[in-house]
C-alpha cells in the first residue's frame, strides 16, 4: 500500500488553491463545482473539494492498495466506481478514522 493523495475539504476553494500553488503544487485540473487536483512532483497529490460554511471541513488519506480487502477490516462503504475514473471504498480503522482506498490498476 501507498499514499495516493490527500482528500481536503475546504470552505475557500480559490484561497486552498492559492496556498497549494504557492507550496510549489501545481493544478492538474479544476471542475466546474469548486474543486480540483493539483500535483507536486511524482508523489501524491492533493484532491481540495469546497463544501458549505455549515459544515465541518475534512481530511482523508487515500490509500493505494489491492481491491481484496481482509475480513477483519470495518467497510464503510464497498468498492464503487468514482465519476472520475478511480475504484473507491472507504475503511474504519480501530480508532474511528476512515480511510479511502483506491484499487490499484
Amino acid at each position: 500500500m501507498t499514499i495516493e493523495a490527500v482528500y481536503l475539504e475546504t470552505h475557500n476553494w480559490g484561497k486552498a488553491a492559492k496556498f497549494f500553488q504557492a507550496l510549489g503544487f501545481e493544478l492538474d485540473f479544476a471542475t466546474d463545482h469548486n474543486s480540483g487536483l493539483l500535483r507536486n512532483g511524482d508523489g501524491p497529490y492533493v484532491f481540495v473539494a469546497e463544501v458549505p460554511e455549515s459544515r465541518p471541513t475534512g481530511m482523508k488519506l487515500v490509500v493505494k492498495t489491492g481491491s481484496d480487502v481482509p475480513p477483519d477490516v470495518e467497510v464503510v462503504s464497498p468498492f464503487e466506481d468514482t465519476h472520475f475514473g478511480t475504484r473507491e471504498m472507504t475503511v474504519r480503522d480501530p480508532d474511528g478514522r476512515e480511510w479511502i482506498l483506491q484499487a490499484g490498476s
